[in-house]
């Protein structure tokens, strides 16, 4: 059951029936870790200006209100890590009770109940200590966790593995035409940044340029080899985004968005060489302003929209993960955070 009635999916709806009670061809999940997304974390922490108990709070009134966690303002959610706790006998996802799994889908559609009023989180971070179920549906996405890796470290990356996947696949449609294309990622330095850094690298690009707001993350990324040139840079301005990845070597044939603030559509635009491809992997990118503006600058530019799923998006993005020690620091960097 969903509001408003007769909605036919549940990320368009006002609020799910997050109740325990499973459809033939769902599983129930009892979880311990939410992960916020990075746009909706920073909208929420904004507005309460760092007041983690507002943040906490708004919080448990969204998922009490919406029964899922989805902020009404960017519309975005983020996932969780969890033990299933029952399965229905039509599910074919492939789980069994007692599996722990990531959730590979938005916490935006996934019905939700939190018990412990979230008493273990300060309000502070974007990983949210919980309790309570949630609900997979039947056409779903979910993965174990590995047994190699860190519960949080893998959250992390399962979080964003929608990125790499999908910057690897563009870069190789270039290399398999025989040029290394010059991609420039924007926020190089962030969860999803980095690891697409890591996945140009992979898939065969050429000149990596890594753009960031601050030079704290400029000297994060000094020394990794992700990245030819890192750019301190504000990714909102047009003309100094522009500028600035000329001077790196730019415009870049692929430029991939992972920054979680709005107004970046055009100067992603202008930092892009015509021809070139735009992968907008943001929460807060408003897309009705990325294709007007690519329109009213005369851009001959591919816009794509990373929509998080790539088929074997987690298991190539946790390969990554292994496999570069650079981008595995930085995500374990992070779990001190």
């Amino acid at each position: 059951m969903v509001e408003p009635a007769g909605a036919c999916l549940p990320q368009a709806a006002a609020r799910l029936d997050a109740s325990p009670e499973l459809w033939p061809d769902e599983v129930r999940i009892a979880i311990e870790t939410l992960n916020l997304d990075a746009a909706s974390f920073r909208q929420l922490t904004e507005k309460h200006g760092g007041e983690g108990e507002a943040v906490r709070a708004e919080v448990l009134d969204i998922v009490a209100a919406r029964g899922k966690m989805q902020n009404p303002v960017t519309g975005s959610g983020g996932m969780l890590i969890g033990t299933v706790e029952e399965v229905g006998p039509e599910s074919t996802l492939g789980l069994s009770v007692g599996d722990r799994v990531a959730t590979l889908v938005s916490l935006s559609l996934t019905p939700l109940v939190i018990t412990d009023e979230l008493a273990g989180w300060d309000g502070r971070s974007e990983r949210v200590p919980a309790r309570g179920h949630a609900i997979l549906f039947g056409r779903s996405i979910a993965a174990q966790l590995p047994e190699d890796l860190d519960p949080d470290l893998a959250l992390m990356v399962m979080d964003v593995c929608g990125a790499p996947a999908l910057v690897a696949r563009v870069v190789r449609e270039y290399a398999e035409r025989g040029h290394a294309p010059t991609v420039a990622v924007l926020g190089g330095a962030g969860k999803s940044g980095s690891l697409s850094l890591a996945a140009a690298a992979d898939a065969g690009a050429g000149r990596r340029i890594a753009v960031v707001p601050v030079q704290r993350e400029a000297d994060l990324l000094a020394g990794t080899g992700l990245a030819d040139e890192v750019v301190v840079a504000d990714a909102r301005s047009p003309l100094g985004l522009s500028e600035a990845v000329a001077a790196a070597g730019g415009p870049a044939d692929v430029t991939v968005v992972c920054v979680d603030v709005p107004g970046c559509e055009q100067p992603a635009i202008l930092s892009t060489a015509q021809g070139g491809t735009i992968i907008y992997f943001s929460m807060a990118t408003h897309f009705a302003a990325a294709a007007l503006g690519a329109e009213g600058v005369a851009a001959d530019v591919r816009m794509l929209v990373g929509n998080g799923y790539v088929p074997g998006h987690a298991a190539y993005a946790l390969e990554l993960i292994r496999r570069n020690a650079a981008v595995r620091g930085l995500f374990e960097g992070r779990l001190g955070e």
